[in-house]
């Protein structure tokens, strides 16, 4: 392997538990700024989507161009795509009108299409094979998908669902066992498991943050979007410097 490729593979974290914590807690956060921006702000929707989506293509150019793992930049990034998740489900849900059914089905169905096109083209959707701008194009773009997805899924378990936001955190929660469950005893594909455990840490941080935010009538603890949005990321920052992360052992 030469010092190309060595550099090119140390972008992405290893897989840890502190990894998933940082996940959910990106997720919630997404969810609570999202909101903050389109709803607190009442800058809607679409131009929320628009801000988000400006900062999403900004941190992964710089995700992509830098020549390391720098955990930093890398949740930035994250946070910047269930941030556009946020807002672009609403979008799709909401101001489109095609429902939390419609918008949680055209966004499996771009997410499986991400998927497909990748590994078609790459021969691999495993994390331990971006090595290169163009599969880390495709990691990017599958995880928007998948966060945009989350979004949806999260807003359709909780409201015509009718489970409320404690009710689908217990379902998201139990499914995302069920996932470390397989993981532990069963040989299923680890690319598989992890995609989807990636996935569902998504509508759990939905349904978390709207918990957070929303009115006591409908369910929710009526914190500022702001206040939880700020505690979340200070968390965030904290478990990235407490917790110093390494890049992940990848393949040849």
């Amino acid at each position: 392997m030469n010092a190309t490729t060595q550099v090119s593979l140390s972008k992405v974290p290893e897989v840890t538990l502190i990894f998933w914590i940082i996940k959910v807690a990106a997720t919630t956060l997404g969810e609570t700024g999202g909101d903050a921006v389109s709803m607190s702000m009442n800058l809607g929707y679409l131009i929320g989507t628009g801000i988000f989506a400006t900062i999403f293509v900004v941190t992964v150019t710089a995700q992509i161009s830098a020549k390391q793992f720098r955990p930093l930049l890398y949740w930035t990034t994250i946070i910047a795509t269930t941030t556009v998740g946020t807002t672009l489900a609403d979008f799709a849900d909401r101001s489109l009108g095609i429902g939390y059914a419609g918008g949680t089905s055209l966004l499996f169905t771009l997410l499986m299409g991400s998927l497909f096109i990748w590994y078609r083209s790459l021969g691999s959707v495993s994390v331990d094979t971006v090595r290169s701008p163009r599969a880390e194009m495709f990691y990017w773009v599958t995880i928007m998908f998948s966060q945009t997805l989350g979004t949806a899924l999260g807003d359709w378990t909780a409201d015509t669902a009718g489970l409320g936001y404690r009710g689908g955190a217990i379902v998201f929660s139990a499914l995302l066992a069920l996932v470390v469950a397989t993981y532990y005893w069963t040989i299923i594909s680890r690319t598989l498991l992890f995609w989807a455990a990636f996935i569902l840490t998504r509508p759990l941080g939905a349904v978390v943050g709207d918990f957070l935010d929303k009115p006591l009538d409908a369910g929710g603890l009526a914190l500022s979007r702001y206040t939880a949005s700020a505690v979340l990321l200070v968390f965030i920052v904290a478990c990235i410097l407490i917790f110093p992360q390494r890049a992940a052992k990848q393949g040849h």
